[in-house]
């Protein structure tokens, strides 16, 4: 990470494409698992995380607020979805609905897709200011 004030953007959006990242490789093993008995899925809410982050002053620019998130709190890891799957409605108690892990993934890949584009523009934005 650098440390800079001019890549406060680049950093968190850095932070949110390790965390899609992490996201699409947890969908991709509960897609790997839909017919292990007993297999419950796993997420990463990356989110909701980053949410409660930089919500934490209200009335304040985003600017302001970006500069105080502290990165090390950023930091997600894959855990059991349970409690937006709570229930199994499979014999064999495994929680895996493959059409809406499929869904998920196409959704975690434009997002991917938008995090990365956005910090290839952060950059063209460097370049134009100091060229």
């Amino acid at each position: 990470m650098i440390n800079s004030g001019i890549y406060d953007y680049i950093n968190v959006l850095d932070k949110a494409a390790d965390a899609s990242y992490l996201r699409n490789e947890a969908i991709a093993n509960n897609i790997a698992n839909d017919d292990t008995p007993g297999y419950k899925r796993v997420d990463v809410d990356f989110q909701s995380v980053l949410a409660s982050e930089i919500g934490k002053s209200k009335y304040v620019s985003l600017d302001k607020k970006i500069k105080k998130v502290d990165l090390g709190h950023l930091d997600v890891k894959a855990t059991k979805d349970m409690q937006a799957y709570p229930y199994s409605y499979r014999l064999d108690g495994n929680n895996v609905d493959i059409d809406t892990e499929n869904v998920e993934l196409a959704s975690n890949q434009i997002v991917y897709q938008g995090l990365t584009d956005s910090m290839g523009q952060e950059f063209n934005r460097i370049i134009t200011a100091l060229g």
